[in-house]
């Protein structure tokens, strides 16, 4: 995320690749003068600089969350406090006259503003200042997709398993690879599942049960039984990741002794709205 201040510039206007100039109506209001150079530049490719892209949708959240930028919120803290949930945003902060915004944005910050991956724009306007945010939804992973990132994790873990790693202060040699269980995978999605819907974040469930007590209670037969969760991570990547910076749940996915796992998420349904994960390892008996 970038933050730009740019000073007085008094051009007010640009020619798009093969368009006539375009000028900004002096009765616009700066937060329209401020959107429609937004959208002539994505639309123009910064007067033919890069390729165009589409327009972008003016959100209502994220002009809330332009207005808690503005108001001294860092912009991430901003544009999750707004309800808009991002996949990735960016910034751009303009201090000069709104019939300025088109070639002021065009010179600072062409990059930020014809960003295919920007889905959506807010922006806020006070005195001098203009406040512009642009995001792209994050979207919850359908159930479908659960097999994809469940492969995506088993082989995160095993490529980890297999070169050893420090967790913490003990270092672990490499081990053999775990494989996925379909069983396990059920285990870890009932806990999933639970936590999301009553909005508590424990290995153990509201009713006592332990991660050992969920995995005997749909008949798997075990010595040793293993479980990490996360909450608010968007990917399996980020999610094993995370685990392996974390001496503890690193320790379990090195430790050699299991040989399978589970993995799930689940959307949150209470206060809480991010992804709660789950993992189990276990090692059956022979």
């Amino acid at each position: 995320m970038k933050r730009f201040a740019a000073g007085l510039l008094l051009g007010v206007s640009i020619t798009a690749a093969g368009s006539a100039t375009t000028a900004m109506s002096a009765a616009a209001s700066p937060v329209d003068e401020a959107l429609a150079a937004v959208q002539l530049l994505r639309e123009g490719g910064c007067g033919g600089i890069v390729p165009a892209v589409r327009p972008l949708n003016h959100d209502g959240l994220l002009d809330r969350a332009a207005a808690q930028w503005a108001s001294g919120q860092t912009l991430a803290s901003a544009t999750e406090n707004s309800g808009y949930r991002p996949e990735a945003a960016a910034g751009v902060h303009l201090t000069g006259p709104p019939s300025a915004a088109l070639e002021t944005l065009r010179r600072s910050d062409c990059a930020t503003l014809t960003n295919r991956g920007m889905r959506d724009v807010g922006i806020h306007h006070r005195g001098r200042d203009t406040w512009i945010v642009l995001a792209s939804r994050y979207v919850v992973p359908s159930r479908t997709e659960a097999p994809v990132l469940a492969a995506r994790a088993l082989d995160l873990v095993n490529e980890a398993r297999a070169r050893g790693a420090r967790c913490g202060t003990r270092w672990f040699a490499p081990a053999p690879p775990v494989r996925l269980s379909g069983t396990l995978d059920g285990v870890a999605l009932g806990h999933a599942n639970d936590m999301a819907e009553h909005d508590y974040f424990e290995h153990e469930d509201l009713a006592g049960h332990s991660p050992a007590d969920r995995v005997r209670a749909v008949g798997y037969r075990e010595t040793l039984v293993g479980e990490n969760i996360a909450y608010g991570l968007k990917s399996a990547d980020d999610v094993v990741h995370g685990w392996l910076d974390s001496p503890g749940h690193c320790e379990n996915i090195m430790d050699p002794r299991f040989a399978e796992m589970g993995i799930a998420y689940a959307q949150g349904r209470a206060v809480k709205h991010g992804l709660y994960w789950v993992q189990v390892l276990a090692a059956p008996r022979a």
